[in-house]
């Protein structure tokens, strides 16, 4: 990874940016599983407008930039469920991931300290990732509007 990684808030008006790296990554390495419904119900959900609309509501995103380009961001909403994780191909297996949860969960021990864990619906391809992130499966694999996810909690007690 050449460039060094700085991590910060999403700002107003990078929505697309911040939807392109997402369907980047989606279209690699989710994409290819899941059924059209789910292709075009995971890119509404991950607009540009709709991203910056969740942002301002009861969600919040940061980013992870490299060299002036974003590499990776988190979405978490109602501070116990990571909506969105994901990191630009080159820069997987960096500590990015862990980074941005790690800033993530920050953020939700101060807003609601006693928050006691954490959520994610993983696609089949994260679910090694979030593992060793410390998430452990709750449930069997679902498929709801075509988007198929593994149920996963992290207790915030066994966090970083």
């Amino acid at each position: 990874m050449p460039d060094e990684v700085s991590f910060r808030a999403m700002r107003a008006g990078e929505g697309a940016a911040v939807s392109k790296l997402i369907l980047a990554s989606f279209s690699e390495f989710i994409g290819p599983e899941y059924t059209e419904q789910g292709i075009t119900e995971f890119r509404k959900f991950v607009a540009p407008s709709a991203l910056e609309a969740r942002s301002a509501d009861n969600y919040f995103v940061r980013v992870a930039e490299a060299g002036g380009a974003l590499v990776g961001m988190i979405e978490v909403r109602d501070n116990n469920h990571v909506a969105l994780l994901f990191v630009d191909k080159g820069h997987q297996r960096h500590g990015v991931a862990t980074r941005l949860l790690r800033l993530a969960l920050e953020e939700v021990r101060a807003a609601v300290p006693d928050t006691a864990r954490v959520t994610v619906n993983s696609s089949r391809y994260g679910v090694v990732a979030y593992e060793k992130l410390g998430f452990l499966q709750t449930g069997p694999e679902r498929t709801v509007n075509g988007i198929a996810f593994i149920p996963m909690a992290m207790r915030l007690s066994d966090a970083f």
